[in-house]
């Protein structure tokens, strides 16, 4: 009948609601990124909370607090490197950046990310040289605790290891933007934030978050 076609499906959003598009396969891993680099610093600071309990209230020390502050500052800054990278969060001096074509824009971005993508990955073999060493003198940390270096590292090298990857995917997709003429496309993806950008952001997550807010029981 002709009102049961045009009633809308189950679960379908309601007329005028913007429709929700599902994360790409860059959002699922940029979310799954923030989301570890997030746990890390959060178990970090219930450490650090047990920590200082415990020496001010029972005078007891776990005596490695200091020690997973470091291996958490290594891992969560290689997270943070890829996240950067993907976020468009890099800064990048852009005094006469906004003066130049779209196509010098393009080719400077290029250099940018293919440069980045370099970096990156020569990080990474250098610190797979630290793995090997890490393993061929079972080194340990000249803490109390005297943790095999292999397993914080292991982390660590794995976050340089997506850094590299991410940056080497970036640097690919460019390059094939810029030789397939696709110049704006490749500026609006590789082109870090400006500051117009930032603020905008910044207001629409705060609209969401009102928004999200008001509408709770």
């Amino acid at each position: 009948m002709p009102g049961a076609l045009d009633a809308p499906a189950a679960g379908a959003p309601a007329a005028g609601a913007p429709a929700r598009s599902l994360p790409s396969h860059r959002e699922r891993i940029e979310q799954a990124l923030a989301t570890v680099f997030g746990l890390i610093f959060m178990a970090l600071a219930v450490i650090v909370t047990v920590e200082t309990i415990s020496r001010k209230v029972f005078n007891f020390s776990l005596q490695g607090a200091d020690e997973l502050g470091g291996y958490a500052l290594a891992v969560g800054s290689t997270i943070a490197f890829s996240l950067g990278v993907m976020g468009r969060n890099h800064i990048r001096v852009d005094v006469f950046f906004e003066m130049f074509s779209p196509r010098l824009k393009a080719l400077l971005n290029w250099l940018a990310i293919v440069s980045m993508a370099a970096f990156a990955v020569l990080i990474a073999v250098v610190a797979f040289k630290v793995i090997g060493d890490t393993l061929q003198y079972r080194s340990t940390a000249p803490t109390p605790w005297q943790t095999p270096l292999i397993y914080p590292q292991a982390v660590w090298y794995t976050g340089l290891a997506i850094f590299a990857l991410v940056t080497a995917g970036s640097a690919l997709r460019a390059t094939a933007l810029l030789f397939g003429g696709q110049v704006d496309q490749l500026n609006v993806d590789y082109q870090p934030k400006s500051a117009k950008q930032e603020l905008k952001e910044e207001l629409d997550d705060l609209s969401a978050r009102q928004a999200a807010e008001g509408g709770r029981p």
